[in-house]
């Protein structure tokens, strides 16, 4: 690569780029406050703005109701992030194994649960198994099918993180004599944490999400006691928006602790 490219590439913005920059910058934060300015008096000409349709925000009632179905996402989600990242990590042994009878099987189980989509599982869980004699809560129909659909993905970015590993710290380990799994367990598989750690994050911030699809099994969660809103008091729009804000502070909190994880250590 020429110097004149690499300069191009990854050098410091000459004036005209920054100018350049900065005018982009200014047009899209222009177009989404237009776009944003269009939306509100879409909603206030639907009268969505109404007293009405806001004045039961200010009951205790109401955010008791939407507090309890947030702690059913956080429970949902929690669970489904620890199956997620402990499956992810054995079906990433098994990938990496040398043996072809444990690797193709991980491989097999990691491609078939990264293609079924975490609907249909869930699906599974809550018509097919009862049919067999297999009961579980809806707690469970929801937690274990979303906690199996990350696990495969989880387990593809582990697998990037290992990649991502220079080999010397792997020869290195090997000289002083440490055997396969002490060289993955004590120094390869703690860096590729820290290379890994915003896509994790990524990872558990959709498992938040898919905590949504509680409808099917008629699990308390955020958005199905929001709908419970919606209908006593015809109230969609507030609804969610106030939805959305409680998802984008849960979202945020794990952003925030994502940035402490990814530090590097001194």
């Amino acid at each position: 690569m020429s110097r004149a490219l690499e300069d191009a590439l990854f050098g410091d913005l000459g004036y005209k780029a920054r100018a350049v920059t900065r005018a982009l910058s200014v047009l899209v934060a222009a177009t989404l406050l237009v776009l944003a300015a269009g939306i509100v008096v879409r909603f206030h000409a639907a009268g969505q703005f109404e007293g009405r349709l806001w004045e039961f925000f200010a009951w205790k009632t109401t955010w008791a109701f939407l507090g309890k179905g947030l702690l059913g996402t956080l429970a949902s989600a929690a669970a489904a992030a620890v199956i997620a990242l402990v499956l992810g990590l054995v079906l990433l042994v098994g990938r990496l194994s040398r043996l072809r009878l444990v690797r193709w099987p991980a491989v097999a189980v990691i491609e078939f649960l990264r293609g079924v989509p975490t609907l249909l599982l869930i699906y599974v869980y809550f018509l097919v198994l009862p049919s067999v004699g297999i009961k579980l809560s809806a707690y469970w129909m929801l937690t274990l099918p979303v906690g199996l659909s990350t696990a495969a993905v989880v387990a593809e970015v582990y697998r990037a993180g290992v990649l991502a590993v220079p080999r010397g710290q792997t020869h290195a380990a090997r000289a002083l004599g440490l055997n396969e799994a002490r060289v993955f367990a004590h120094v390869v598989f703690p860096q590729a944490l820290r290379y890994i750690v915003p896509a994790l994050v990524a990872q558990l911030v959709i498992v938040v999400k898919d905590t949504t699809f509680g409808y099917v099994v008629t699990y308390g969660e955020l958005m199905q006691n929001a709908r419970v809103l919606i209908a006593n008091y015809r109230s969609l729009v507030p609804v969610y928006l106030a939805v959305a804000v409680l998802y984008c502070l849960v979202n945020y909190g794990l952003s925030r602790a994502s940035r402490r994880l990814g530090r590097p250590m001194h």
